[in-house]
């Protein structure tokens, strides 16, 4: 029986009567609209369902807006939170006359990423694990206007609200930096981080752990075990759709915005990648920390592309908030077995050759997966088909390093703006096998520069007020 029909018998025995049609617009953020299962058959996973392109982000101009969202079979689930048992199908974008894949629909560009890998003859399989940290808040308040702009975020386990009348205030609030891991009444969001994980599950993703991050005031962190990069691309947008009304059915909301408080950890998402082949992983072998030669290449790759692929890795102003060298996030470029300040780490934890990968420890949970995955694995091939160096391992404590020493290791880059010029200069590995389009190169810079960085660039700061008012 195709996927096809066995999702309509689902549609039937499960007594489902709407479908919701997702798919991921440019920036990345989930979208939908729901049809009755009257209109699903099985000629609707070819023929597809239309809808107005012009209306999502960095997408169609309004004289060619008609765009088709065409499911797909295999990721048919049922949504967890609708009052109405209603079957969620992620789609593919299709131009409605050529029927030709959109090269803008970030999932058609993860597709071509694992065709291209494959293509290669490096691999056949990329392995993605993302660790994805977020923040639990109970209250955010803010505005951004002509004559005035402020933000507020509220947590009941926020060491500011230790002196707060709370009638009576119990205290057992984490002080900032000092979240990993202590045990309830200090933590208090294991339950709903318990709820956050199991709804996962019940989806059919696997979960490694959840717990308490290093920030006050709710940060945390959920680990879904590894999978190849498409299915990792799809289970990420569902991870952050479950979290985000699981928080909601307890009146609290999640943000995974890398860098939502001062002077306190931002929210990272290291990456994990592996390459394998006929069912052998190739990043075990006799070199550094029991790693190959080819997974050296791919360091190599990674760091050479490093502040390029971070335009899609770190997309937003905020991230260059927690990507700031001296502090806890990891912007040297350079790699290391254990040392957790450098931007790629050789994890040490297990010594099967199965476990051999690297991690991508600079990007964060705000990026579009399906593009954040993507450039990381063309980075990483560029490093293995040009057998790139990645030079000396970094395996000293980075903040006892003289002047002179720490200034021969590159850094990440200091702000989006500097992230998208170096996109514009280097991006040709991203264009191999038609995996990035220039389109989407070029339409990734002028929607980050336009919507985002100049927009930021012309507010007033309020900080800029306490600094200079009185000047």
């Amino acid at each position: 029986m195709s996927q096809a029909k066995e999702v309509l018998e689902m549609v039937k025995k499960e007594g489902i009567r709407v479908v919701d049609l997702r798919f991921m617009d440019f920036p990345g953020i989930w979208q939908h609209f729901t049809v009755p299962s009257s209109e699903l058959d099985e000629s609707s996973f070819e023929d597809g369902f239309g809808f107005d392109g012009s209306s999502i982000r960095g997408w169609q101009p309004i004289d060619a807006s008609d765009m088709l969202v065409v499911p797909d079979a295999a990721t048919a689930k049922i949504d967890p939170f609708y009052e109405e048992k209603t079957l969620v199908l992620i789609g593919n974008i299709v131009d409605p006359i050529t029927h030709e894949p959109y090269s803008r629909d970030p999932r058609h560009v993860a597709s071509k990423a694992e065709a291209y890998l494959q293509q290669t003859g490096i691999g056949d399989t990329a392995f993605i694990g993302p660790e994805a940290e977020f923040f639990i808040f109970d209250d955010v308040r803010f505005e951004s206007g002509k004559n005035s702009s402020f933000y507020a975020v509220d947590s009941e386990e926020g060491i500011w609200n230790s002196g707060r009348d709370e009638m009576p205030n119990l205290g057992y609030k984490p002080r900032h930096k000092e979240g990993y891991f202590p045990v309830p009444p200090t933590d208090k969001f294991q339950d709903m981080r318990t709820e956050m994980l199991l709804t996962l599950e019940d989806l059919g993703f696997d979960v490694e752990c959840q717990h308490h991050e290093v920030a006050t005031a709710g940060q945390a962190e959920i680990d879904m075990r590894f999978k190849p990069l498409l299915q990792m691309g799809d289970q990420l947008v569902w991870f952050k759709y479950v979290l985000k009304n699981v928080a909601n059915r307890y009146n609290r909301t999640v943000t995974f915005m890398p860098k939502p408080l001062f002077e306190d950890n931002g929210s990272g998402m290291h990456t994990h990648i592996s390459i394998w082949k006929d069912g052998q992983p190739l990043f075990a072998g006799n070199e550094y920390a029991g790693v190959s030669k080819t997974a050296l290449y791919a360091i190599g790759g990674i760091l050479k592309h490093c502040k390029a692929i971070c335009a899609f890795t770190n997309p937003t102003t905020n991230s260059y908030k927690r990507l700031v060298p001296g502090f806890e996030a990891p912007v040297n470029l350079a790699y290391s077995s254990r040392n957790r300040s450098a931007a790629v780490r050789i994890p040490m934890y297990s010594p099967s050759p199965k476990a051999k990968r690297l991690e991508f420890r600079t990007p964060d949970p705000s990026c579009n997966g399906y593009l954040a995955f993507s450039a990381l694995l063309m980075a990483v091939l560029d490093g293995i088909e040009n057998k790139i160096d990645p030079g000396e391992p970094l395996d000293k404590n980075i903040y006892d390093l003289p002047p002179e020493e720490l200034a021969q290791i590159s850094s990440a880059p200091g702000s989006l703006d500097e992230a998208l010029a170096a996109l514009k200069e280097d991006h040709d590995f991203l264009l191999k096998g038609d995996v990035f389009t220039q389109d989407v190169i070029d339409m990734w810079i002028s929607y980050k520069t336009e919507n985002e960085i100049n927009p930021v660039k012309l507010r007033p700061h309020p900080h800029e007020f306490f600094l200079y008012y009185d000047i």
